[in-house]
């Protein structure tokens, strides 16, 4: 029986997922990050890597044939010849690259994808004034160190996760204006998401009890894995995100990009997946209430019936899609004393940013949308689902499977290899 195991670092915990070739679940294996700062660690990382690969089964690690690992998308470190890591990794949202946005825009073309505080070009050009930067080799992306300890080959990575790098994901190559950079490290070499690497290392199936000839192969961002595993495939069809923060996906054949809105498009075989992201969310919602009160309080709003409550519900101040005021102030009032008519209030406008954010998407240039698939542990709350099918008036329904660990099992297996369709 041959397995693929697909492995799933986010930002709250990894997973592993083991599928056969029918795509069914035979095995699943998990590993939660505590909220300390030992989780950002490199050293961390390995452990849960190796701990997630000892939870599958024995009889199942023999049977496995592919493995691909997804990572947090810009989460980046600098690592020497050997691989070893010579300073702190710099996370997904760090923001230190803001200040050498400006020396990026003399050079990037406008409105670039790189041109962002996250981007992994702007962490890059942050980390050079390092003094660990001497010691440095190669700069990677989370996913291509993890699977790099699998299969021992240094600088690989895929186009999803090199995109914020500025690698142009439309001509498959590094883009000349890079060269003015003059970056003294040697970029990944980048190769199409599930594309095989190498086997792995003849240590590591030997202690785990892995088939020798099992493959290592390149992997994506968690976001896009959680794509994949939606089981949307056509243009017009998306997936929403429903987590902490609000994530839009729409499969599209045309290319969006804005970096004004934090708008861009991943390569997704011969189709375009274009989004963007909102700080609004779930995130917004724990901050009033215990999942227990969403749960209960949800099931006493009728979903047909809008409320009149207008918020933006945010956090802290700002956001970048689909409004982009980096200063835009959380609405959140009235509070009515009722707290039924409050989360009311907040799901319809949550709702209401969804639909102006896939709005927006069509605006540009994206294909109709058509079909949204849920994703995130919003995608449980039916009110919620019911308030936002009636703002997108298209189809709602829970994403098949939601798990990016399950989209990267399917990323090694190849049915998810759309990215080597030229």
């Amino acid at each position: 029986m041959d397995l693929y195991l697909g492995i799933d670092f986010g930002t709250s915990g990894a997973r592993g997922m083991v599928i056969d070739k029918e795509a069914s679940i035979q095995a699943e294996a998990r590993y939660p990050f505590q909220d300390s700062p030992v989780a950002v660690t490199p050293s961390f990382w390995q452990e849960a890597l190796f701990v997630l690969v000892e939870q599958i089964p024995e009889q199942l690690r023999r049977e496995i044939k592919a493995i691909a690992i997804n990572g947090t998308s810009s989460t980046v470190l600098l690592v020497d010849a050997a691989g070893n890591p010579v300073d702190e990794p710099l996370l997904y949202n760090d923001a230190r690259g803001s200040s050498v946005l400006e020396h990026l825009r003399s050079i990037a073309p406008p409105n670039h994808t790189v041109l962002s505080a996250t981007s992994s070009l702007a962490k890059l050009m942050w980390m050079r004034q390092l003094s660990s930067f001497s010691e440095a080799r190669y700069f990677l992306h989370q996913a291509d160190w993890l699977a790099f300890l699998l299969h021992g080959q240094l600088g690989i990575s895929d186009y999803h996760n090199a995109l914020k790098l500025g690698y142009d994901v439309e001509e498959l190559k590094y883009p000349e204006w890079q060269e003015l950079l003059q970056i003294p490290i040697q970029l990944p070499k980048v190769l199409p998401p599930g594309t095989p690497i190498a086997q792995l290392r003849p240590e590591i199936a030997d202690k785990f009890g892995f088939r020798s000839d099992c493959l290592v192969c390149a992997g994506t961002t968690d976001s896009i894995a959680a794509f994949i595993a939606s089981g949307a495939k056509l243009p017009g069809e998306a997936v929403t995100s429903l987590g902490s923060t609000l994530v839009l996906k729409l499969l599209s054949r045309t290319r969006v990009e804005d970096a004004r809105y934090g708008i861009y498009s991943h390569r997704l075989g011969d189709l375009w997946l274009t989004g963007g992201a909102s700080n609004t969310g779930g995130a917004v919602l724990k901050q009033f209430f215990t999942n227990a009160e969403l749960e209960s309080l949800s099931r006493k709003i009728d979903a047909s019936i809008a409320s009149e409550l207008d918020y933006y519900p945010l956090l802290k101040a700002g956001d970048r899609f689909p409004i982009n005021d980096p200063n835009l102030p959380p609405r959140l009032s009235p509070r009515p004393e009722n707290p039924v008519e409050f989360l009311h209030g907040l799901l319809e406008s949550i709702a209401r940013i969804e639909a102006r954010g896939y709005e927006l998407l069509q605006q540009m240039g994206a294909d109709k949308l058509t079909h949204v698939y849920t994703a995130g542990g919003g995608a449980a709350n039916h009110t919620w689902t019911g308030i936002r099918a009636r703002h997108l008036q298209v189809p709602v329904v829970a994403s098949a499977y939601t798990e990016a660990a399950y989209g990267t099992a399917l990323l090694a297996m190849g049915d998810g290899r759309r990215g080597e369709q030229q």
